[in-house]
């Protein structure tokens, strides 16, 4: 982003840009799951990161949410998905259900990455 200063964050566009690449560069650094990006957006990346490795076996996504250790982030996580959901169906007029948007968690060594 060309100029950037910390007074653009009041912008509205330069606030959804940003916020939009860094929830996309998450969802890529978590193999593309929406469950543990909107956890990592909320939380931090290393926090699902975490909970995912202490998976013992496949997870259904709505078992892991429920897993989730703070109140808030549990909480987000089910909204964000929610309202994706209702989005998508106002958008596309497509619909999957929430079993199929939380998708299975599968158990995965954390890596650090460079994500803030």
């Amino acid at each position: 982003m060309n100029s950037y200063t910390n007074e653009r964050l009041k912008d509205t566009q330069t606030n959804l840009t940003l916020g939009s690449h860094y929830l996309n560069m998450v969802l890529q650094d978590l193999d593309g799951s929406w469950v543990l990006a909107s956890a990592a957006y909320n939380a931090g990346p290393s926090r699902p990161k975490s909970w995912r490795e202490k998976l013992t076996q496949s997870t259904e996504g709505a078992i892991f949410v429920e897993s989730i250790p703070f109140n808030e982030t549990r909480t987000y996580v089910k909204n964000v998905l929610a309202n994706a959901t209702y989005y998508s169906l106002l958008m596309d007029g497509k619909s999957s259900t929430m079993k199929q948007r939380l998708g299975t968690i599968q158990p995965k060594t954390a890596v650090l990455s460079e994500l803030p």
